[in-house]
């Protein structure tokens, strides 16, 4: 299977290309475009864009997981289609001569492209990038020949990086950075996984708690939780929440936004999925149980994949995904355990890149999970 789904991808890609050559051209904001390989679509209207990826995923769950289309539930497009990357990460290098380069560094190649702006990038991070070549250059020591560099920002802002030297991503609690969706202030660092695109978190939340039926019975398990995004959101709205990750950098900040919000009815549990997830499944004292699945890329393991879609515990299951390829894997498995798709929804996290955010709504066969 995994085989023809490569091919089918790869067929799918090629498709897709010929498909945006025969649209209508524009002209890209980014004198790199096509070059650093983080973008693909400045070249052609974003409403465009939209369609191309949302007739690529539709084809993708017809072809794999006989999907029908009446599942589905329109884009959601990003509120910016510029300037929305709250996050870049850039390469440092100096070079045998003793000159630095600061830029990306293209898939397949070894060699930095220098970059002094990126269109995708928030403003005030593409702005900042010639003072961060300074900054940067005037920290490195004269034995690194490369660095790995983060900068990021957030609602109010302000900039950080880091990058040349151990724990140089670790941030204080006054400097955690923060993002207010709908309200609600979740902080976040550096050295932790969080969306890039703070702009369309509102409706992401807006269609998770639209659709996901939680409510004061409800034990909410936040799987892959990171700093803990959903968990503390819609802690207000449940009867508990767990909260399931192994990065110690994230649990710590899951733990500061816990505080913030005195969200007393909500534990963190720090390790692997794969040891955490048994304890979780067997918590008793619930009427209904709802879990979101937040993986990285790669999607689950074959563990968590088989004791997931095993669960009879489980009332809903809602899969995030930026990697069609795992989530389509993954929910094979689903829908062969007994499981089916109820809502489709994709959203626009990366817009001008090839990346696409999935939210798949997980019913059991019947309304017991039997």
């Amino acid at each position: 299977m995994w085989t023809n789904l490569t091919g089918f991808f790869m067929r799918a890609s090629a498709m897709n290309k010929l498909t945006v050559e025969s649209l209508t051209r524009v002209k890209p904001l980014c004198p790199l475009f096509e070059q650093c390989g983080g973008c693909r679509y400045q070249d052609i209207p974003y409403e465009k864009e939209l369609r191309i990826k949302e007739t690529y995923l539709k084809r993708l769950f017809a072809y794999y997981l006989r999907a029908d289309e009446s599942v589905f539930e329109p884009i959601v497009a990003s509120p910016f289609e510029y300037g929305y990357r709250n996050r870049l990460d850039l390469t440092l290098r100096r070079v045998k001569t003793g000159e630095c380069f600061m830029g990306f560094m293209p898939e397949g190649r070894h060699r930095i492209l220098p970059v002094e702006s990126c269109a995708i990038a928030r403003r005030e991070i593409s702005d900042y990038l010639p003072m961060l070549r300074e900054e940067a250059i005037r920290k490195l020591p004269e034995d690194y020949r490369i660095a790995n560099l983060v900068v990021r920002t957030g609602d109010d802002g302000r900039l950080c990086w880091g990058g040349i030297g151990r724990r140089s991503l670790k941030q204080k609690e006054g400097e955690y950075l923060w993002t207010e969706p709908l309200g609600k202030r979740i902080y976040y660092s550096l050295d932790t996984f969080f969306q890039s695109n703070l702009s369309i978190l509102p409706q992401l939340l807006e269609s998770i708690e639209q659709f996901s039926g939680l409510d004061r019975e409800t034990l909410f398990v936040d799987l892959y939780s990171g700093v803990g995004l959903f968990g503390i959101f819609f802690s207000e709205k449940v009867l508990k929440v767990v909260l399931v990750e192994e990065s110690e950098p994230s649990t710590r900040l899951a733990h500061f936004n816990l505080t913030w919000h005195w969200a007393k009815n909500a534990e963190i549990r720090l390790g692997k999925v794969e040891k955490e997830i048994n304890s979780v499944l067997e918590m008793p004292g619930f009427k209904k149980k709802i879990a979101i699945i937040d993986p990285p890329r790669s999607g689950l393991s074959s563990e968590v994949c088989n004791a997931l879609s095993s669960a009879k515990e489980f009332s809903m299951l809602m899969y995030l995904s930026c990697g069609p390829k795992s989530l389509i894997r993954d929910l094979r498995t689903f829908i062969s355990k007994g499981w089916s798709l109820s809502r489709v929804i994709p959203f626009d996290f990366f817009p001008k890149t090839r990346h696409l955010e999935t939210l798949v709504f997980l019913s059991p066969s019947s309304p017991d999970g039997q």
